[in-house]
């Protein structure tokens, strides 16, 4: 760890004296759970047993109580047959049940399949299926979509353990001395969704969100968005480093997520930007105790950055990354200011590049893939298959330019990318314009074939503006060749669970 960590680290607070028992007992939790989701509310219960670790929809836990009801939940699950290695499947929604599945499998020695709770059953179970996962657990609710899924393999339900939690005589089983493995889902917004597996976070990851963005020990935050996804999972487990308090709510309300934000004058929240575009027409409730609102999932509109900083205050901070890659850039309240549409920089100790097809580092100013060392990069799809790498970067699968003061624009998919005239049309940029339209409430654009030029733009488009006004807006403020030959005006556009538009199903 170099000096500028340790400032990171201090600022953040995590450098501040502990008692040598507290340190032991941390220790000696890292030691037994290694680097995994079991870790972070047992070394909680031993530095500060007392403080509240979760509040949800049922009440409030504290790390201590977290602790001893996963210990016995894991002796549950070992006796169930989850075993060293074990793949498990989890799908749930947030709050408790999520929280103490993921711990207790962990503890148990099994690997963690975080499933998307907007999936088809038939999807789930052929996800289950690849992975070869020995179990399910799940929300009650979930109960029929698993039906197929869960016909030849164990299951249990989230109450039942909520249950065992308090009633079970068992204790925590031995350590297996396997380091718990992490597969988290693709959005599967372009194919069917992907196993990206990872092993957990270092120092050195911590230092690096942290240096981006000023969270602080011992502080509330509210997770608005999912948490078996990449976004919501690692703050869940940052709040856990952090000692922070973790407020989760079992479905998204703009108002109730504000509400919570007041009740609990939280200073971070956890969001993204199609949630954030709610939440700012929500806005009412006092929010002045927030520091830190986090977005990130899919890419925030130019539009939204600045309505969010008009409503909220300096406090928005946009993440851009993926599944894949973690973390590439993160943008500041400052930047977004300055340029709205901006992804902003790399946080320290990660690496960003942009090349041209060669490989090639492109000029300032000039667009290229992009591509994305960090310690929490994945190690490949669990299928066996993998992203393009360069010098052991791993590619995002976007386009983007670095301009002379070193922040990062994304300008879209490198398969979304079009040549219409002969001219290059990147259509994040054009739903950026559109959606500056006041009769613009949603917009995507897909790219389709022309029996003229070969291809053509497709406006989807959920608003009240009409087509001329659109049209025109886009030949104002980009080209010709980029404006839409085709709109298509819908009631809302298809989302995941996570907020990210379905362009094949656009398509």
């Amino acid at each position: 760890m170099d000096l500028e960590g340790v400032k990171v680290l201090r600022r953040a607070g995590l450098l501040s004296p502990i008692r040598p028992d507290r340190l032991l007992g941390m220790g000696l939790a890292v030691a037994r759970w290694g680097l995994t989701p079991a870790t972070g509310y047992a070394a909680g219960a031993a530095r500060h047993p007392e403080r509240v670790a979760l509040i949800d929809d049922e009440g409030s836990l504290t790390y201590r109580e977290i602790d001893h009801r996963t210990d016995r939940l894991a002796g549950e699950l070992r006796q169930r047959g989850v075993e060293a290695g074990s793949p498990v499947g989890l799908l749930a929604r947030n709050g408790r049940g999520f929280v103490e599945a993921s711990v207790a499998i962990s503890k148990a020695g099994g690997d963690l399949l975080f499933l998307n709770t907007g999936s088809a059953g038939s999807q789930i179970a052929e996800v289950l299926d690849r992975e070869r996962a020995a179990m399910v657990v799940h929300d009650a609710e979930f109960a029929d979509l698993l039906a197929e899924a869960t016909a030849d393999r164990a299951s249990v339900t989230t109450e039942e353990l909520g249950a065992l939690a308090t009633s079970s005589a068992l204790g925590a089983p031995p350590k297996t001395g396997h380091q718990t493995r992490l597969v988290i889902l693709t959005s599967g917004t372009t194919g069917a969704p992907r196993g990206a597996a990872r092993s957990g976070a270092t120092i050195d990851d911590v230092i690096a969100m942290l240096s981006r963005i000023p969270l602080h020990t011992g502080e509330t935050t509210v997770i608005a968005c999912p948490v078996f996804h990449a976004w919501g999972l690692g703050h869940l487990t940052l709040s856990m480093l952090l000692g922070s308090t973790v407020v989760l709510t079992r479905k998204f309300e703009p108002a109730k997520v504000l509400k919570l934000v007041e009740e609990h004058e939280a200073t971070a929240l956890i969001v993204v930007p199609v949630m954030l575009d709610m939440l700012v027409g929500a806005a009412g409730p006092d929010t002045s105790s927030l520091k830190v609102i986090a977005s990130s999932g899919s890419a925030l509109p130019g539009d939204l950055a600045t309505r969010t900083l008009e409503t909220f205050g300096p406090v928005l901070y946009n993440l851009y990354g993926s599944t894949e890659v973690a973390y590439a850039a993160v943008a500041t309240p400052d930047e977004l200011a300055k340029d709205p549409k901006t992804a902003g920089k790399p946080p320290v100790g990660v690496t960003l590049r942009v090349v041209d097809e060669a490989g090639n580092d492109c000029p300032v100013g000039t667009a290229g893939r992009l591509f994305v060392g960090s310690g929490l990069a994945f190690g490949g799809y669990t299928d066996g298959s993998d992203k393009d790498r360069l010098d052991g970067l791993v590619a995002t699968g976007d386009l983007g330019v670095i301009g002379e003061d070193g922040l990062l624009t994304v300008l879209g998919r490198d398969d979304d990318m079009v040549v219409i005239g002969g001219e290059n049309v990147y259509p994040n940029q054009v739903e950026d314009v559109l959606l500056s339209h006041g009769g613009v409430r949603d917009v995507a654009i897909t790219a389709a074939e022309d029996a003229s030029y070969g291809v053509k733009l497709v406006a989807h488009v959920v608003g009240s503006a009409s087509e001329d006004e659109l049209k025109a807006l886009v030949r104002e403020k980009l080209a010709r060749f980029a404006v839409p030959r085709e709109f298509r005006f819908l009631d809302e556009l298809p989302r995941n669970a996570t907020g990210k538009v379905l362009k094949k199903d656009l398509r």
